[in-house]
């Protein structure tokens, strides 16, 4: 029995847990790009599907407290890194936010990846990706490859007392394997900062 392109492709997204996003690529296997997009775009006219940006769509999951949820920034760059097998790590003021050093909520996100330099914009935000060396992208904790960034972004004349206090007590709950391994990756001024919470984290292990 033949099975329309929109049909094959609506099987597939109902069988998705809510909230999951969908990229054109992952019907590749049903139909051609074009094909699929035009399926995608007829789903979203239907209100089975969200459009949250070029090439990118969702399954709505609804909250009985307020509606309709769109995904967030980090679920979405997170499955485009997924899909382009690409590491990425945020920088400038995304960075600082993330680590409690500025309370300005960014809309503008800036990732380093060693994939493909690209934009986006969901809603009032905008996402870049700029392309990068391996090494920049290339720590392995998810505290210090962000401290080493969000330090980057404050720079080594501005950066304070108080600042390094709070970025040395983020340090400590790092492990200190990984955190050995990507200071290693930090400029030497970075290196100061962070070498301190290493040897106190080995003191404690021995």
């Amino acid at each position: 029995m033949y099975l329309s392109t929109e049909y094959k492709t609506l099987i597939k997204i109902k069988k998705a847990k809510r909230g999951t996003l969908f990229f054109v690529e992952n019907f590749v296997k049903i139909a051609n790009a074009k094909t699929v997009n035009k399926a995608l775009e007829r789903m979203v006219k239907t209100g089975e599907l969200q459009r949250l940006s070029k090439g990118i769509y969702y399954r709505p999951a609804n909250s009985k407290l307020i509606g309709e949820l769109t995904p967030n920034i980090e679920t979405v760059v997170l499955a485009i890194a997924k899909r382009d097998k690409a590491r990425i790590v945020p920088t400038g003021s995304y960075a600082l936010n993330q680590l409690g050093l500025s309370t300005q909520v960014p809309t503008n996100f800036i990732y380093l990846t060693d994939g493909s330099a690209r934009k986006l914009i969901i809603g009032n935000s905008r996402i870049t990706f700029k392309k990068t060396s391996p090494k920049n992208v290339s720590a392995v904790g998810e505290i210090s490859g962000l401290v080493i960034q969000a330090l980057k972004t404050i720079g080594k004349d501005n950066v304070k007392f108080n600042e390094i206090q709070h970025i040395q007590n983020l340090l400590k709950k790092e492990k200190h394997t990984r955190l050995e391994h990507d200071i290693r990756l930090a400029p030497a001024w970075i290196r100061e900062i962070m070498i301190p919470v290493l040897k106190q984290l080995k003191n404690e292990q021995s």
